[in-house]
């Protein structure tokens, strides 16, 4: 079955420093790479005030992912970032294909 192109975005506390930031980019590439995927793209996109506060915080780390894997990969991600206390929010799309 042919992988997939996804894009995760996730928010971190602005109060992370830049090598916590790279340091929890890097375990979610592990986790796309572990379950067959390869990452295109990974890193701190930028700083953003939020919409709505977010469990008392008003601003965060936007960090974007680009890659291509089987549907587990980004099911396993989703569900790691969920129960992970450091993560704001998170969301992963589904690319459309090009023709």
């Amino acid at each position: 079955m042919k992988d997939r192109s996804y894009e995760a975005l996730y928010i971190v506390p602005t109060a992370l420093t830049e090598d916590e930031v790279s340091k929890i980019a890097e375990q979610y590439k592990e986790v796309v790479e572990k379950n067959g995927g390869t990452v295109t793209k990974a890193g701190l996109w930028e700083k953003r005030k939020l919409a709505y506060e977010i469990g008392n915080h008003r601003d965060g780390n936007y960090i974007l992912m680009e890659f291509s894997a089987p549907s587990a990969a980004p099911a396993e991600l989703s569900r790691l970032m969920g129960i992970n206390d450091t993560i704001i929010r998170h969301r992963i799309f589904a690319l459309e294909e090009s023709k």
